[in-house]
C-alpha cells in the first residue's frame, strides 16, 4: 500500500491564482443593471427570476411559477438611479470569480438554485477554506506550542502563521497584539472582564450607540450592574445614523469606554469610526470597536481608526464557525488580567505560586480552534486575493441596484438612510409579518433572516419588533436580486388576488 505524501499545508493555504472565467454574451446593459428597454431574444418575461446555471449532478430547477394576473412588471429602471454595476476588471475582481469557489452557492433549495442573501448572520465558504480544513486534519493535526515533534511544530507554525495573518489584516502593529477567541461575543466578554473589571469604579460610564448589537450592549450592562457603573445610550438620527452632537455631549470625565459598531448588523450604517475614536481619547476614554460585519466589506487598519479594542467573527469573513479575533493596543494590555485559567496561559504552576505566560497567550487558556485558526488564514489569503477596492466599488453598485430595485415593490419600506453604509437591507412588507415574508422567499430559494436581528434597541428606534434583512456579499449578483424582488412581487400580488 503506498502511503499518500503529505501535503505541504503551508503553500496549500496560499490562495491559488484566480482563473479569468470567460464572459457571457450579454444579455443586460453593458454595465449590468436592469435593460431599460425590451428584453433581449429568449430573456424572460420582465419581474421573472433570470435562469441560473445548474452545475453538474445538480437536479434540474422546477419552473418558476410566473407573477399572477393584476401583478405589473418590473418597471423600466432609470438609468440615472440605477447605478452602474462595475464591468470586470481582468486580475482584479468579479463576483462570478467569488462564486467558482463556494461549492453552496451552486446547490438547490426547492427545486430552486440557492440565492444566499443572509450574509450578516454568516457568509458562506470557498473551496480554499474547506480544503484547509481537511488537509490540516488529514496531514497535521495536532496540538500546539508544547510539543517537540514534527507535527507539533508545524501546527504551531500554522497556527501563529494565522496570528500575523489577522495582524497584517487588521494593520496592527504586531502579532502580539492579536488574541485569538471564538467570536465577536467571547472577544467583548473578554474585554468587559479582563480589562473593565479592573478599571471601571462606581459613576464611571459606557456609552453604547442604541445602534449596537445584544453582545455589545449585554456584557456592558452585566459588568456595570457588578462595578455600580452606569451604561449610557448614544441615541439614532432618523436616518439611522448615531447622532453626533448627542455623542460629544454625552462624553464627559466620567467616561471610561465607548463601544461602536464598524457597521451596523440591522441597518447597513457605517458610523465615523475615526473622529468617534478622536473625540473620546480626549476625555481619556478607551474605543471598542465591533468589527464582526465590517471585515468582510471594508478595508480595516486598526491604528488609523484609533480603536483601543477590535474584534471579529472568522464566520463572518468566509472562514470557520467557532474563531475569531481580538486586537488590543498595546499600551492597555499591562491592565489585562487573566479571564480564564489553565494550561497554555501559564509559564509555572506550584500550589505556591503560579507565574503566567505573556500577551497574547495570558488571555488564550486551554487548547485553542486550532483548526479554526487554520480555516481563518484561508479565509483571509482568499479575500485578500481580490482587488478590494474593486471588491468594495462592487457593493457599493450591488447595494444601490438593490435600494432602487426594491423600491418597486408595494408596500416595501428599507429602514435606515445613512449615507454611509455597507450592503445591508432591513425592511418591512405592508400586510405581511417578516417571519412569513422569509418563509415565503425560502420557497423560491432565496434565504433572508427575520426577527430582531440581535438589536432590538435600533428596530425599536422604528417602533418595530421584528423585520426582514437581505444582507449581501462579494459573491451576490444584480440578477439574485431581480429574483428577490420578484418573489416580493409575487407575494404582493397573491395577498391581493
Amino acid at each position: 500500500m503506498t502511503t499518500p505524501e503529505v501535503p505541504d499545508l503551508r503553500t496549500l493555504l496560499r490562495a491559488p491564482a484566480q482563473v479569468p472565467v470567460p464572459t457571457a454574451p450579454p444579455t443586460a446593459t453593458p454595465t449590468g443593471a436592469l435593460p431599460t428597454g425590451a428584453p433581449p431574444a429568449g430573456a424572460p418575461p420582465a419581474g421573472a427570476p433570470p435562469t441560473a446555471p445548474v452545475p453538474d449532478g445538480a437536479p434540474p430547477a422546477a419552473a418558476v411559477p410566473t407573477a399572477p394576473a393584476g401583478v405589473p412588471p418590473l418597471p423600466a429602471a432609470p438609468e440615472d438611479a440605477l447605478a452602474a454595476l462595475p464591468a470586470t476588471v481582468p486580475g482584479a475582481f468579479s463576483p462570478e470569480q467569488a462564486r467558482k469557489d463556494v461549492p453552496i452557492l451552486h446547490r438547490t433549495v426547492g427545486g430552486h438554485p440557492l440565492v444566499w442573501l443572509d450574509n450578516g448572520a454568516t457568509t458562506q465558504k470557498p473551496r480554499q477554506v474547506i480544503e484547509a480544513l481537511s488537509a490540516y486534519y488529514g496531514a497535521a493535526n495536532s496540538n500546539i506550542h508544547r510539543g517537540a515533534h514534527t507535527m507539533a511544530r508545524e501546527a504551531t507554525e500554522l497556527y501563529e502563521a494565522g496570528r500575523a495573518a489577522v495582524a497584517e489584516f487588521l494593520g496592527a502593529a504586531s502579532p502580539d497584539n492579536i488574541v485569538f477567541v471564538r467570536g465577536t461575543t467571547e472577544a467583548v466578554n473578554l474585554v468587559a472582564q479582563s480589562w473593565g473589571r479592573s478599571v471601571l469604579e462606581p459613576g464611571d460610564e459606557i456609552l453604547v450607540p442604541v445602534l449596537e448589537h445584544h453582545s455589545n450592549i449585554v456584557p456592558w450592562q452585566l459588568l456595570a450592574k457588578e462595578t455600580h457603573a452606569r451604561v449610557v445610550p448614544v441615541p439614532l438620527t432618523p436616518e439611522g445614523e448615531i447622532d453626533q452632537t448627542a455623542y460629544a455631549d454625552l462624553l464627559s470625565a466620567r467616561t471610561q469606554l465607548v463601544v461602536v459598531s464598524h457597521a451596523s448588523n440591522v441597518l447597513g450604517t457605517v458610523p465615523p469610526v475615526r473622529e468617534m475614536a478622536a473625540l473620546a481619547h480626549r476625555y481619556g476614554a478607551r474605543v471598542l470597536v465591533d468589527g464582526a460585519q465590517a471585515v468582510a466589506h471594508l478595508p480595516v487598519d486598526v491604528r488609523q481608526l484609533g480603536a483601543d479594542f477590535y474584534a471579529f467573527s472568522g464566520h463572518k469573513l468566509f472562514g470557520p464557525t467557532g474563531i475569531g479575533a481580538l486586537y488590543v493596543r498595546p499600551e492597555l494590555m499591562e491592565r489585562m488580567r487573566p479571564w480564564q485559567g489553565g494550561g497554555n496561559m501559564i509559564e509555572s504552576v506550584s500550589f505556591e505560586r503560579t507565574t503566567f505566560a505573556p500577551m497574547p497567550h495570558l488571555l488564550e487558556a486551554g487548547t485553542g480552534h486550532i483548526s479554526g485558526v487554520v480555516g481563518l488564514l484561508a479565509a483571509i489569503d482568499w479575500l485578500r486575493s481580490f482587488d478590494r477596492e474593486a471588491v468594495a466599488a462592487y457593493e457599493n453598485a450591488l447595494l444601490a441596484y438593490a435600494s432602487q430595485a426594491l423600491a418597486t415593490v408595494p408596500g416595501l419600506e428599507v429602514l435606515g438612510a445613512a449615507a454611509e453604509r455597507i450592503a445591508v437591507l432591513t425592511f418591512t412588507l405592508a400586510g405581511h409579518d417578516p417571519g412569513s415574508v422569509a418563509d415565503w422567499l425560502d420557497r423560491d430559494g432565496i434565504a433572508v433572516r427575520a426577527g430582531h436581528h440581535c438589536a432590538q434597541p435600533a428596530l425599536a428606534h422604528y417602533g418595530l419588533e421584528s423585520a426582514a434583512r437581505a444582507s449581501f456579499a462579494l459573491y451576490n449578483t444584480s440578477e439574485e436580486v431581480d429574483r428577490l424582488v420578484a418573489s416580493l412581487r409575487r407575494l404582493q400580488g397573491a395577498a391581493g388576488a
